[in-house]
């Protein structure tokens, strides 16, 4: 089982990054290593509204000027070390 996939939202204000794991009693870890990137303005749990889905998720917002897809191409490389360090 993969232990994370980021996908990348539309929202009415901002295109976010939502992270969602395969053991949820990691988000706050996770969460907390995300903090250090300097190209994160905001990182929050949410709970999950999708269907067939996990029930909560992490959701980032970049700051401004900070290409979208650029920020989850570092974040699934980050993410994958540090599961691969677990």
């Amino acid at each position: 089982m993969v232990p994370f996939r980021s996908e990348i939202r539309n929202s009415p204000t901002q295109q976010t990054i939502k992270i969602f794991l395969s053991d949820e009693s990691l988000d706050i870890d996770v969460k907390g290593y995300l903090e250090g990137f300097t190209d994160i303005e905001l990182i929050e749990i949410r709970k999950s509204v999708e269907r067939n889905r996990v029930k909560e998720n992490i959701t980032v917002f970049r700051k401004d000027g900070v290409c979208i897809n650029s920020l989850q191409d570092k974040i699934n490389i980050s993410l994958a070390g540090y599961f691969n360090m677990q």
